[in-house]
């Protein structure tokens, strides 16, 4: 039998060939903030800005240079818990002849930004001054709804701690479509691997590799869901416009890299991408 056609899209998707039909998929696996959530988006933006209040200069290197060393601190280790970040920039700090830097009150400096940034976000939607489809990423809700109507098990998968992770699902009115499959990290994060968590996922409701589709925006998803044998879409969203359909090129580049079978900068073409892959 020959492969479906591919369906037009509205919006930018980039395609590799090892995306292909896989009507066995029973499990669908969603990063959390910055793949469904927006209310923690800029979070790059505050992480920068602590890193370079610290980075020593080092004689000769451009800005250019400056910059690709902290994107692959602050993008490359996306996906982790953020204290993994700060342990290596530390490390990086060190290795430049600068001060020793404690990685948890690096990580505390940069959440107590992000976490007024996330109350006062999160105050919006709960005044109604907002709806909170302002801060789920464009598209996502359509998705998830269908996906849930279909009878497919939706998981959410996210490094940040999982009291946190629930509560704002629930503000974003998304918990619905996850009931008891909403996964994050420990208060202690050390150890904390997704790749275990998508491992016992399987094993305990009988799913096979072939069964697992995921999307991220990080690429320890990426890498994880590959190696285990699923498919994976990466969502390059625009951390910030909302709905802008300009994918992220930082994310285009470092999700493809790590192994993403499609690309995409939100949801608008989620639907069409899943129905292809579901296609007999």
């Amino acid at each position: 039998m020959s492969k479906p056609t591919l369906p037009q899209f509205t919006g930018a998707v980039e395609l590799r060939p090892s995306f292909v039909p896989r009507p066995q998929i029973t499990h669908v696996v969603f990063d959390f903030d910055g793949t469904l959530s927006w209310v923690r988006h800029g979070w790059p933006d505050l992480m920068f800005a602590v890193f370079r209040k610290y980075l020593p200069p080092v004689p000769g290197e451009s800005e250019a240079e400056t910059q690709a060393l902290l994107d692959g601190i602050v993008f490359g280790m996306n996906g982790r818990p953020s204290v993994v970040q700060m342990q290596r920039f530390s490390e990086v700090v060190h290795e430049r002849g600068g001060p020793a830097l404690d990685a948890m009150a690096l990580r505390e400096e940069f959440q107590d930004q992000l976490d007024k940034d996330i109350a006062a976000r999160l105050a919006l939607i709960r005044s109604g001054e907002a709806a909170p489809d302002a801060f789920v990423v464009h598209g996502a809700r359509a998705l998830l709804e269908r996906l849930r109507d279909d009878g497919l098990t939706l998981v959410v998968l996210s490094s940040t701690v999982e009291h946190r992770v629930k509560e704002e699902a629930e503000a974003l009115g998304l918990a619905q479509y996850f009931g008891r499959h909403i996964y994050g990290s420990p208060v202690n994060p050390v150890g904390f691997l997704k790749k275990d968590v998508f491992e016992r996922l399987l094993r305990e409701d009988g799913a096979a590799a072939g069964n697992l589709l995921s999307f991220g925006d990080g690429p320890v998803e990426i890498v994880a869901t590959k190696e285990l044998g699923g498919l994976a879409i990466a969502v390059c969203s625009d951390e910030h416009h909302n709905g802008s359909g300009i994918m992220d090129a930082y994310k285009l580049r470092q999700l493809l890299e790590a192994g993403a079978d499609a690309a995409t900068p939100d949801f608008r073409d989620a639907i069409t991408l899943v129905d292809y892959l579901r296609s007999k």
